[in-house]
This record gives C-alpha cells, structure tokens and sequence, in this order.
C-alpha cells in the first residue's frame, strides 16, 4: 500500500486465507487497468462508500464500464457486500465523521474486495484511519485526483483481487505441516533467504523464540537444496536425557555398554547423504558439544564401543531459542562450535511482528482443521479478529494452532469469538443483549446529564425530560447515589408526578 497522488505501480494486499508455500512464485500475467474480467467482457463491480457521494465520479466509472453500487454509511455498505463476489472499492474516508470511520471496518477486512481509499493529509493524521488503510486497502491518493485515476487503480486493485482469489483449502489429511503461511515483508524475506541457502551446503543456524516454525524452515531448505531425495533427519537436543544423547548422535555397537545387545546407527549416520536438523542446540551438554565439533571438523563419527572412523556427508541446520551469545559468554557454549554451526544464520520474525498474517494464519489453520466441528464454521467474529491482533503470541504460531483448533472444537456458533479463543480480555467488543444495551446507554445518559449540571438534580431531569423523582431512582438502580442519601419521598415529595 502506498500513496498514488497520480498513475503508480502498486503494490496488492494478499487475501486472508490465501497461503503461501515456499516454491518459486509463478509469475503473474499482465493485467491491464480494466483486469482480467473486462477482457472476456463481464461487468466490473465496483462498491463506493462516502457520506456525499460525488455523482460526477460515478458517472464516469459507469462509463468506465463499471457497475457501481453506492453506499452513504457502514450500514448500507454491509447490505451491499457479498463474500462471493470479487469486487473493487473505493471508500472516501475524508468524508466520514471520526466517530464514523471505525464502522467501516468490517467491510474493509473483506478480502473479496481490492480497496483503494480518498484521505487527506489531516485524516491520515488518526491512527485508526492509517490502520485502516495499512491493512485493508490496495492503494490510497488525497483528493482533489482525476477520476481517469481513480479509475486506472480500481481497475489494478480489481484484476489482483480476481487473480488472488483463494483457492478451495485441501482437506485436513492433504495439507502437509510443510506449508509456510506469510504474506508481510519479513516473512517474504525469510523465504527468500530459505531458496538462497538451499542452494548451498554450508552450515545454517535458525535463531528465532519457541513456536516460531524453526523445524519447517529447515525442512523448507532440505526440500529445496540438491539433498532433497536424501534424508531429513531431526532430534531436538532438548528432549533426550544428557547420558543417552551420545549414543542417539552417533550410534553404538553391540556391547558398548549394559544393554546393547545389537548395533545401532546413530541419527547423524542415518542422515549420510541428506539433513540432520540439531533442534534446540543451546540445550547440548559440553560433552556432546566437544564430539559434534570434532565431527564438523573431520566428517567422522565413531559408535560408542567402536573403532572404526565413519565417513558421513551430511549437512547441519541447527537452530534454538535461546541466546547462544549470552551462553558462550558464560562458558556453557563453544564458541568454536558455534562458530562452525552459523555459517549462515536465518532469524526467524516472532508472530507478533507479522501484522495481517496473524489473520490470514488464523483463517489457514481454520481451514484446514474446520472438519473437527460438525458444525459448519464461517469464520472469525469482529471481537476474535480484534482479539488475535491485540495479543501478545508468547507461544507464536504454535499458540495460533492450538487456539484455533481449540476454538474449532468448541465452538457453538457459526463464527469463533474471543471467548471460543479464550481471548476475551483482549478486546474492547463486549457481547450483550439488547436490555443491557439500554441499560447501558440510560446510564451514560445520567452519568453525562449529572456532569454538565454539576449534579444539580433539578436541571439534570428538565435535561434528560423527566421528573426528579425518576431521575433520583435511577441514580440508585445505577449505583449513582451517594451513600446515605435521602429516600424518594423525603427529597422530593410523594406526589410529584413523573414524567419519565
């Protein structure tokens, strides 16, 4: 997304749901202002949304060839959308009243339609208003703009929009744990690093926090690398007691120790030829760290028990989530080790700095595990949707998974909530019915009557045009009175009508 004062390149949105693996792109065909659908002669639909609707520019997009369905508030625009139906927009944002903008939300969050926004400088000012724009929209120009470009973008942000309409999810048991879901800079930045070091056979170590997808980026650079039809071996360091770790490294022959009854090979042998992925490698003991070096130094193993050098080619990936700096500088990492591991170092982005990927992670996962409900879920509620992008994600995508799935499996409605997340606590959009909506508002009513009379009851109830009598019980209902206070009938009488 990016300012279009005049003709531009722009630069698409990707579509929530849509994933992307870590093959080569194909390369997308050219598509002219007027997108793939003018060319075979169907209608463009374009939605336009602005409190005063400029009826020159819908003349001239009609003439355009567009079928333009107009809308003056969020409301209307929501009646208007239809989640089948890929379509362009255009929503003027400087027209709206900032207590209006954040309606438009939802309507903006539809992944069917390529937005292009009209905002002034002043307006771009709100940090909602740039939130918006950042996440939901295509493009955006400040007005005053020719029409002739407002009509060239729609036309860009409408042939993306078809070109990147999702594709059916595969079922559950299709849909390898292989896939890699990312659409911001930071993960297109790590899946052009994974192709430039697949390439290679130099030792590669992936930093990055626990749940982050460590283990699918190295078995990203396996499938991608010359050994791809050798095999990937993994073992998580962390996870196998010190005394054992030795011999699940390198093997043993038979009678190495009390209970070796046959010859075993080690998971570096079984990789000869492919990957061993050393997970969680700050977790290896000293002991171990001095073997693995001196294999990374000769290219040898010995099983424990034996006498024979073995010659093994494979290639090291290692990777961990804790700082290997601060563990060598307290001697309990080898530095020369280390050294030998981070040829080539790979950071992975923690979920939390991914920005719409949360969503588009969400919606992936949803997709592929929805047949665990016999339920037919739709989607995601406004509140989960505010609720994934406030959370904090310790636990990353591994968190994500577990939560979506969790929610898939309890759901009762046809759309996860926050509470279905367990993510109630973060967000603003609290469930209630329509009495306690009135409830609410009667009380905000009071609370803002009592507070521009300075609690004069007498003025406050000609304000809110009933009695003080009224107006006093409804203080108590709220919990507005004071403690010890007078009764009804003492303040003001028992027979002064009321007229609320």
């Amino acid at each position: 997304m990016r300012e279009s004062p005049h003709l531009t390149s722009v630069t698409a949105v990707a579509a929530a749901g849509s994933h992307l693996s870590l093959a080569v792109p194909k390369p997308c065909p050219a598509t002219s202002s007027a997108g793939p659908a003018a060319a075979r002669g169907v209608a463009r639909q374009l939605l336009y949304v602005a409190r005063t609707l400029d009826e020159t520019l819908i003349a001239h997009l009609k003439s355009r060839g567009w079928q333009v369905a107009a809308a003056r508030s969020a409301h209307e625009l929501g009646r208007l959308v239809k989640p089948d139906l890929a379509c362009a927009g255009i929503v003027d944002l400087a027209s709206f009243a900032p207590r209006d903008i954040g309606g438009l939300e939802a309507s903006l969050r539809q992944q069917q339609i390529g937005w292009i926004a009209l905002a002034t400088n002043e307006r771009l000012t709100d940090p909602l208003v740039r939130r918006l724009v950042r996440h939901y929209c295509f493009d955006y120009v400040k007005p005053p703009v020719a029409h002739a470009t407002i009509d060239y973008l729609a036309g860009h942000a409408f042939g993306m929009v078809t070109l990147s309409e999702p594709e059916p999810a595969p079922p559950a048991s299709e849909a390898g744990d292989e896939e890699m879901v990312g659409t911001c800079e930071a993960m297109q930045q790590l899946f052009r690093t994974i192709r430039k070091v697949a390439n290679t056979d130099a030792s590669v170590f992936i930093a990055g926090e626990s749940g982050t997808g460590k283990e699918l980026t190295a078995l990203a650079i396996h499938e991608r690398s010359p050994r791809r039809k050798a095999p990937f071996t993994a073992i998580n360091c962390g996870a196998i007691p010190h005394h054992l770790l030795q011999s699940e490294l390198f093997g043993y022959e038979r009678g190495a120790f009390t209970g070796a009854n046959q010859r075993k090979i080690g998971r570096v042998e079984a990789a000869d030829g492919g990957t061993l992925f050393l997970d969680e490698i700050g977790d290896l003991p000293l002991e171990s760290q001095a073997s693995l070096l001196r294999f990374l130094q000769e290219g040898k193993i010995e099983r424990l028990g034996g006498r024979e050098s073995i010659p093994v080619d494979v290639r090291i990936i290692s990777a961990t989530h804790v700082d290997l700096d601060g563990a060598m500088r307290d001697g309990q990492f080898r530095a020369d080790l280390f050294h030998r591991l981070c040829v080539l170092r790979i950071d992975e982005p923690p979920l939390r700095t991914r920005g719409k990927d949360i969503e588009i992670l969400a919606y992936h996962i949803l997709h592929k595990f929805k047949t665990d409900n016999a339920r037919k879920i739709r989607g995601f509620a406004p509140s989960a949707i505010e609720a994934l992008y406030n959370y904090n994600w310790p636990g990353n995508v591994r968190e994500l998974i577990n939560r979506v799935r969790r929610a898939i499996v309890m759901a009762e409605n046809k759309l996860i909530t926050a509470d279905d997340l367990d993510l109630a606590g973060f967000t603003e959009q609290e469930c209630m019915t329509l009495t306690q909506a009135r409830e609410a508002a009667e009380k905000r009513a009071i609370e803002a009557a009592l507070l521009r009379h300075r609690h004069r009851l007498n003025e406050a109830a000609i304000d809110l045009n009933i009695s003080r009598v009224t107006l006093y019980r409804l203080m108590g209902v709220h919990g507005l009175r004071e403690p010890g206070g007078v009764d009804d009938k003492g303040a003001f009488g028992a027979d002064e009508p009321a007229r609320g």
